[in-house]
């Protein structure tokens, strides 16, 4: 995997879609993830922007990915708690269940070849459809590279 490519194309997608006002997301997060790698292959932290993870909230979220019961559980990005909404096929919607804003926040979780991006974004649908056009845009890059 080249590391070089997918920093030039995250840092040039971030600074378009994530974290400063009129973009679609308030944060982003990129982690290596290969669901069929040995159990002691640990997800990272390869890149993010507008929020900061620590490696035990990055496990969780991998273990709920990985344990593919999205519609019967929960995970948390931070302090906070999101549920499912709609799944799809390499990607899935979640809306934060103790937020303290009043349109919401939502997540979403899409899967590469190598990747988790997590997008996270606060509204409702008008927003959600924003971010999921930025979310995709990058998927689509990494995608197109076989990552």
């Amino acid at each position: 995997m080249d590391w070089n490519v997918v920093g030039k194309i995250w840092d040039k997608w971030a600074s378009n879609n994530v974290g400063h006002s009129g973009q679609p997301l308030k944060a982003a997060l990129l982690m290596n993830y290969d669901p069929t790698g040995p159990s002691r292959l640990v997800s990272t932290v390869a890149e993010q922007v507008g929020i900061k993870v620590d490696p035990t909230e990055i496990s969780q979220l991998v273990s709920f990915v990985k344990r593919n019961k999205l519609q019967t559980e929960s995970f948390f990005i931070g302090p906070n708690e999101y549920l499912v909404t709609s799944i799809h096929e390499s990607w899935f919607c979640a809306r934060c269940m103790n937020t303290s804003k009043q349109a919401g926040e939502g997540a979403i979780v899409v899967q590469t070849t190598s990747f988790l991006l997590v997008g996270l974004y606060e509204g409702s649908i008008g927003s959600a459809s924003r971010a999921m056009v930025a979310v995709d845009q990058f998927a689509g890059q990494l995608s197109r590279r076989n990552l």
